[in-house]
Order: structure tokens, then sequence, then C-alpha cells
């Protein structure tokens, strides 16, 4: 006698397109998502206190401290004035047009050192970052060169090019272009070889590779370098205008020098750190514009 076992019945599937069968009992409506609420990175919340007014602080706490200093008598008026006095004293100069004069001549030294140096410093970099030869041929004099403070070419500079306004450019030229050769070398080195080798498979050519594809990759480095330069283009300045100078900032810190004048030294220290400042924020401004593509951390 034979026992035949019946195959077992298929288990329905699970109806998965929302629609309840016919007979089933419905359980109510679904329930309601929860509202989403949108995540803000902690990087990009406002804080109550304005940054400018942050940025602010330090300084004008500074400034409250030497008040403060100068008014006890704890520091002498000989050895510096207080904030008072320097803001009289920076007054009476720009009143005179003494100090307006002599920041205009300051600037056109430091505008046309800083074109030369831009020039000479990116053009060898380019060629020594570019082509294997121009490394071999420029770049081990450039870094000879580097290492020699160019403070000390000064009588060599006076020697060759006299006491007019030329040794004083030349020395701006010499500070800035090592610092934008570096960079700009640095930038065109660091691009990354897989970006050169998409570009050739996608046909570009020579000047295509270096304009669409080196040129951005350099021009965060170069960024940097401008910053560096502009910073030893004023350095540059101090010592230049040291040079039998009859006019600018450096001109009237020597007067001041003869003549034991500490705060008018004072006003005109003030006079390049602003205008250090102002050529800092013209840069980063430049930077922000260049580099919108790029996005980098901002700090939290």
């Amino acid at each position: 006698m034979s026992i035949s076992h019946a195959p077992p019945s298929p288990v329905p599937a699970p109806d998965i397109s929302g629609k309840a069968e016919k007979g089933s009992v419905e359980t109510g409506p679904a329930p309601t998502p929860p509202d989403l609420v949108a995540l803000v990175p902690a990087s990009s919340r406002r804080t109550r206190v304005p940054r400018w007014l942050r940025r602010t602080t330090g300084p004008v706490l500074l400034l409250a401290l030497w008040q403060l200093l100068s008014a006890t008598g704890a520091l002498s008026g000989d050895v510096l004035a207080s904030p008072g006095t320097i803001a009289r004293v920076a007054g009476d100069l720009i009143e005179d047009g003494s100090l307006t004069s002599a920041m205009s001549v300051s600037l056109q030294r430091v505008a046309v050192g800083l074109l030369l140096g831009t020039l000479v410093g990116t053009g060898l970099a380019l060629v020594s970052g570019l082509f294997r030869i121009g490394e071999d041929l420029v770049d081990a004099s450039v870094q000879m060169l580097r290492t020699v403070p160019f403070v000390g070419l000064i009588p060599l500079f006076i020697i060759w090019f006299g006491i007019g306004e030329t040794p004083k450019i030349a020395i701006i030229t010499l500070g800035v272009s090592f610092p934008l050769y570096l960079n700009v070398y640095a930038g065109i080195r660091g691009v990354d070889s897989q970006l050169i080798e998409a570009g050739e498979s996608l046909g570009l050519s020579c000047w295509g590779l270096v304009r669409h594809v080196i040129l951005p990759g350099a021009l965060p480095g170069a960024m940097t370098g401008l910053r560096y330069s502009l910073g030893i283009a004023w350095l540059a300045l101090v010592f230049a205008e040291q040079i039998n100078a009859d006019s600018g900032i450096g001109f009237l810190m020597v007067q001041a020098r003869d003549f034991l004048r500490t705060d008018v030294i004072v006003v005109c220290l003030i006079v390049y750190a602003f205008l250090g400042l102002l050529a800092d924020f013209v840069v980063r401004t430049l930077e922000r514009l260049l580099l919108q593509w790029r996005p980098t951390f901002t700090g939290r």
C-alpha cells in the first residue's frame, strides 16, 4: 500500500503594489511621515556677533591698552607717544600734504617693483616648470640667488645704478621675484598627471593643456606667492627708501629719526601696516573671484 504525498500549496506572494486585496481587512490610513528638518553645516551657521566686529576686537583692545599705559605714565612719551598724540601728528602731516605726497611716491615704487617682479618671477617659473630643459638652465641659478639676502645687495645696486629711483625699484623687484617663482613653480609641478593624460586623450594641444589644465591648477599657488610677495615688497621698500631718498614714507622716517620724533616714526609705521593690509585685502578678494571653482575649508 503506497502513500502519495500531495505537493505543498504555493504561498501567495505579499502584495507590494499598495492595493488591498478584495476582502482584506484595512487597518486604517497610513501614518504621515515626520517633517524633515534641513541640516545646516556648523561652518555656515551665523553667529550673533558679526565677523567684522570680532576681527576688530583685537586691534581695539590693543589700542585701549596702549592708551591706558600712556595715561598712567607706565609708557613714557619719549619712548612711545600716546594714541592721541599719534592721531594729532597724523592729522598735521595730512594737513600740510607731506604724508599724502610720501604715500603716493611709495605706492608708485611698490607698484613698479611689484609689476616687474611679477613678470620676472612668473616668467622664470613658467620656463622652469613647463620644460625640463628650462628647469636645468634656470632653477639652480634661482635657488642660489634666493638664498642671498637682497638687503645685502644694496651696496652693489648703489654702485651699479647710482642713488636714484633705479636701485630702489631693483631691490623691490628682487624681493618680489623669488616668492612668486617658488610658488608658481610648485603649483605647476603639483598638477595631477592624470589630468594631463585626460587632456591629451581629449585632443588638447600643448597650448590647450597649459591654458585649460596647468595654469588653472597652478593658480592657487600663484595667489599664495603674490600675497607673500606683497609683504616682502613693503619690507624691501623700507630698506630701499633709506638709500638717499628725498621723498616717500621712508624719507619721513629718516627725518624723524634725525630729530628724535618717535611720533612721526610711529605714524609712518602705521601707514606701512595699513597699506600692507589693504594690499592683502585686494589679493584675497582677487583670490575669491578667480578660485570660485575650488571649494575650500573656511573654518568653523
